[in-house]
């Protein structure tokens, strides 16, 4: 996980976060923010009253002052006798909750040894790097090269200051140059790929309306023959509805003649309604009908755009790389290929031909209904 200062990535020990390394420097940052905010301030209890068996029943008293040196917080009262006592006499006292900047508390705190308690830190262990105190020296650095840390802090403060400077200094072209740059190739891109929005938007409008347009004039020539035949329908019927109402007049002339005639009034008309009974007979209605109505196969085939390929009918997207103007090793780009249906006229009639591929075959074109080209021709027209 990154360290929440500097961002370097670090390995969380086995034993949690408590088991990292400390930063003791942002510890006693905190610990002099803590002591210089006056309203936190307010809730620190003196160390020495709050220990004091004899007053645990007792209120205890909020301390006014840290001593750097025993690092404890005192009230006004422990902090007289601090100070009263020979070996803490010389100890540095801060106040606690006056508004005072961590920096200046931070100058005037003292480092203090975690391995030996009230030993402050006084030497740098130039062979393990780390800063020890006088017991430790004896301890475990006892043949080290052990230097004044006062002495060693000096160098390290150039040091730190020399990388400051470089830092910044990159923190700067950064903020400039780089920032800048990435900005206007931001607002490019974001340009760019409105234009080619734009480019599909328009290419596909094309097509929409090449195809609405093909669909209104298949649609229109369905519509035709439909009007053209059920004329045809109406026109027949209505012959066959007058031979039907013929044949009706016959048939009740004939029954009340029968019924009501005399004999002499159907000996006069036998004769002459035979002759006709004949020539109704005679007209054959049912192969009238399908003399004047032959039959019509009318089917739909539709466009072979959508089978086969995955291939986008309205074009396709390219993204390649270019090199960019200003010091860039590469930028992306993307450039639209309009489809080939629209680009030029043959194309389009290509498109319409498999659009409204309308096989209106009539078997018979006595009654002037058109055919549509054979499939040989009909491939031709798409080579």
């Amino acid at each position: 996980m990154p360290c929440p200062l500097c961002r370097k990535e670090f390995t969380v020990p086995d034993k949690g976060l408590s088991a990292t390394q400390k930063n003791f420097f942002m510890e006693k940052l905190l610990h002099a923010r803590k002591l210089s905010a006056r309203q936190e301030a307010q809730h620190i209890p003196c160390d020495v009253c709050s220990s004091d068996k004899a007053s645990a029943i007792e209120t205890v008293k909020p301390a006014s002052v840290y001593c750097v040196h025993c690092q404890q917080n005192y009230c006004k009262q422990c902090s007289l006798h601090h100070r009263r006592i020979k070996s803490t006499s010389s100890h540095t006292q801060v106040d606690i909750g006056t508004g005072s900047k961590p920096a200046e508390i931070l100058k005037v705190s003292v480092s203090m040894c975690e391995e030996h308690k009230g030993k402050e830190i006084e030497v740098f262990c130039q062979d393990c790097k780390v800063a020890v105190c006088m017991m430790c020296v004896i301890t475990s650095h006892k043949n080290h090269d052990c230097l004044d840390i006062e002495k060693v802090s000096d160098d390290f403060r150039k040091l730190v200051l020399s990388d400051t400077d470089m830092v910044s200094s990159l923190r700067k072209e950064v903020e400039e140059k780089l920032i800048p740059r990435l900005q206007k190739e931001k607002n490019d891109i974001i340009e760019h790929l409105a234009g080619i929005e734009d480019e599909i938007n328009t290419a596909a409008d094309k097509l929409i309306a090449a195809i609405q347009r093909d669909k209104v004039k298949l649609l229109s020539e369905v519509e035709s023959i439909k009007l053209e035949r059920v004329k045809q329908v109406e026109t027949v019927k209505q012959e066959v509805e007058q031979h039907t109402a013929v044949l009706e007049s016959f048939k009740r002339y004939s029954e009340t003649l029968l019924s009501s005639g005399t004999a002499c009034d159907v000996t006069r008309s036998a004769n002459s309604l035979h002759d006709r009974a004949n020539e109704l007979l005679k007209f054959d209605v049912i192969g009238h009908v399908d003399s004047s109505l032959p039959p019509v196969n009318v089917t739909f085939t539709s466009s072979t755009l959508l089978d086969g390929d995955d291939r986008n009918l309205v074009g396709t997207v390219t993204e390649g790389q270019l090199n960019h103007f200003i010091q860039v090793e590469q930028m992306k780009t993307v450039t639209i290929c309009s489809s080939e249906i629209l680009e030029s006229s043959v194309t389009i009639c290509k498109l319409n031909v498999l659009l409204r591929t309308v096989r209106l075959t009539t078997l018979h074109t006595v009654h002037g209904v058109p055919e549509l080209p054979e499939p040989q021709l009909l491939s031709a027209l798409l080579c």
